[in-house]
């Protein structure tokens, strides 16, 4: 058991973790919708209020270095465990160094599943090198690695980023890959790009948010139905022209083909690799391969396939069973030591970021520890930036709810605005997201007051903090040659806040910034708030009583 604090016996009321998605903390206001929105609340906790810098990206979150971008996964693992677990890029990237990957069982039940068959493995993943959901070289690695191991033909189903990296980027990773692809193609051994799409429009949903985008996807890849080009660089340009002003994520499916022939479709016999390491957006197209009782749409035709996953992306559910690199085992989470004291707990969050403050925040666990209590708020299904104020207002209503009915001592919570938003690169929508949890949070706090409590406001990473792509040199927003800013689509290197609302105990609270305070120390923090030690694994508290 956690041990009680000899010096302070915790506050009275309910100890609340407010996470605000994307918000990071710039060098300066350059692009920052952050600093352009009105948000007097936040600038009056700020003002007022103890808050420190945490670092939440690279190393600090597990990622394999300081270049790395932290993301909502990795930062909620950090936020949750209390420690910093090597991370999927990491997992990956080390297996393919000293070739684990390839000794493991399930990299040869893919090889040997493939030659039994047509002699094919699909790689369907995230084609970009942002290391948040994928890394293009460990693509590669697989491709090199199924030639050498006397595979015929291998199939890629590449899936367009412009989140994780510049918007319209897309061909800076699909002319060389087909230039690599095409000088391997040698002695027998054909690899193409199969078939492909904006990650935003097939294939990647997360939650059960939008099962539609899942079934473009299962259409594309297995079926070979969509738009038919001679090859993906072709597709990319053909769609940019057909579709003026659509960024990567949302270009529509493609299908490559030959005299009007799918080159790739998904057959039996074949094995089927999904690279991605991270689970989220993986979980879903992972059922269709492997549920056998699959409902959520008609299948049309369901393959059999030998499927792998790059990392196993639930555990609890077992999917998907066969997986090439084993994923982090996080151990003596929060969640499960404030459980075994018997404290009652409250997550809440809108469907798109509900995993966070749940599955991932308890250490890619699916089920609730015991006292637990978790409230989904569906998520709409429109583009974010058309409602950036997303479930915001309802959000806090099932805080407030909950915090009023004295039945939680450690409650948490997540607004997706500031990311979901930030994504879109739309810079006036992500400023009203951000003013949409500012009112949000304005109305949480009067709560958390009222019942006697403290809040610990902070973020996962940055995301609405740069709008715009910034000139490594003047750090000033880089223009287009029409003279518009390159708008910025994925999360920042930032650091994030850390602010202590306190307004029961007189002042008698403060933070200690340290320079490797990160997401990490955050839940020995809250373990002090509610009077105890923090677990031996944990990062240190960051907590100051005065």
């Amino acid at each position: 058991m956690l041990q009680k604090l000899a010096a302070f016996p915790g506050v009275a009321g309910p100890v609340v973790v407010i996470v605000m998605d994307g918000y990071g903390l710039p060098a300066n206001d350059a692009g920052s919708a952050i600093a352009a929105a009105r948000k007097p609340n936040l600038e009056r906790l700020f003002a007022t209020c103890p808050n420190i810098r945490l670092r939440a990206h690279g190393t600090a979150v597990g990622m394999p270095s300081d270049d790395d971008m932290g993301n909502s996964e990795v930062g909620h693992n950090a936020i949750g465990a209390g420690q910093v677990y090597a991370q999927g890029a990491a997992l990956v990237a080390n297996a393919i160094a000293d070739g684990g990957i390839w000794a493991g069982e399930a990299w040869q039940q893919i090889v040997a599943g493939a030659k039994a068959g047509r002699g094919v493995i699909h790689f369907i993943g995230l084609f970009s090198d942002g290391n948040v959901h994928s890394h293009i070289d460990h693509l590669k690695a697989m491709v090199l690695r199924a030639k050498a191991e006397g595979v015929a033909s291998v199939r890629i189903h590449a899936l367009l980023d412009g989140r994780d990296v510049p918007e319209t980027s897309a061909l800076d990773y699909v002319v060389p890959f087909e230039a690599f692809l095409a000088e391997q193609s040698t002695g027998g051994f054909d690899a193409r790009i199969a078939s492909g799409g904006g990650r935003q429009y097939i294939t990647m949903d997360r939650y059960d948010a939008n099962w539609a985008m899942v079934e473009k996807g299962w259409k594309t890849h297995v079926l070979g139905e969509g738009r038919q080009f001679p090859n993906a660089t072709a597709a990319v340009n053909g769609l940019r022209a057909s579709h003026p002003g659509t960024i990567d994520q949302d270009l529509p499916e493609f299908v490559i083909a030959d005299d009007g022939q799918p080159i790739g479709t998904i057959e039996d016999g074949d094995s089927v690799v999904f690279f991605n390491f991270r689970g989220d957006r993986a979980i879903e197209i992972t059922r269709a391969f492997v549920e056998a009782d699959f409902d959520k749409f008609d299948r049309i035709r369901y393959p059999q396939v030998t499927y792998a996953g790059m990392l196993q992306y639930d555990g609890d559910l077992q999917l998907p069973k066969r997986f090439l690199v084993a994923p982090p085992a996080i151990k003596d989470t929060s969640g499960e030591w404030f459980s075994k004291l018997g404290l009652a707990q409250f997550a809440c969050s809108e469907t798109q970021k509900f995993g966070h403050v749940t599955y991932f925040w308890n250490g890619n666990r699916s089920g609730k520890f015991a006292g637990e209590t978790w409230q989904e708020v569906p998520s709409d299904v429109v583009p974010f930036e058309q409602r950036p104020w997303m479930k915001a207002a309802e959000i806090a209503d099932a805080m407030i709810a909950a915090i009023q009915s004295g039945q939680y001592r450690v409650l948490r919570c997540n607004f997706a605005n500031g990311d979901m938003v930030g994504h879109t690169g739309n810079f006036r929508a992500a400023t009203m997201a951000v003013e949409a949890v500012d009112l949000a949070l304005g109305r949480l706090l009067k709560a958390v007051e009222a019942a006697g409590g403290v809040a610990l406001i902070t973020a996962d990473h940055g995301n609405a903090d740069e709008m715009f792509e910034l000139d490594k040199k003047t750090r000033q927003p880089a223009q287009n040659p029409d003279g518009s800013f390159k708008a910025k689509t994925a999360h920042t290197l930032n650091p994030v806040p850390l602010i202590l609302f306190d307004a029961a105990s007189g002042g008698r609270l403060a933070l200690r910034q340290t320079e490797t305070a990160g997401l990490s120390n955050i839940a020995a923090t809250v373990a002090a708030l509610l009077g105890y030690d923090r677990h031996p694994a944990w990062d240190e508290s960051l907590l100051v009583t005065i």
